[in-house]
């Protein structure tokens, strides 16, 4: 399997400033709400991914996190563990996909995502 990116996702304390912000710098556009409160998936005018979301924070932080495709969440989430990295946001559940953030051994967060 490849690794894509496929998603991106902006998680700040105040999403509706944060919408805001990116509709006037460049133009974005809610296209739908997403899973949970505050969670919408934006119109970047671009067909071509991967699909971008601003969201509340979902730690104690503001951060942008990009995605990678990978097959198994839980087990891509443990390899970073084994090879020093950190799990931040364990394997969670939603509809049509699984998901979890790690930080690499420096500290970068990155999220892994899977299909099903």
């Amino acid at each position: 399997m490849s690794h894509p990116v496929v998603h991106t996702e902006i998680r700040s304390e105040d999403p509706d400033v944060t919408r805001k912000f990116f509709a006037d710098l460049f133009g974005w556009k809610v296209a739908s709400e997403g899973g949970f409160p505050g969670y919408t998936f934006i119109d970047t005018g671009s067909e071509a991914g991967p699909y971008v979301a601003i969201g509340p924070r979902q730690g104690a932080d503001d951060e942008v996190l990009f995605f990678v495709a990978v097959d198994d969440v839980t087990a891509t989430l443990q390899k970073a563990e084994e090879l020093g990295g950190k799990i931040i946001q364990p394997t969670q559940q939603v509809p049509g996909t699984s998901f979890g953030v790690f930080a690499d051994v420096h500290g970068q967060k990155v999220g892994v995502a899977a299909n099903g």
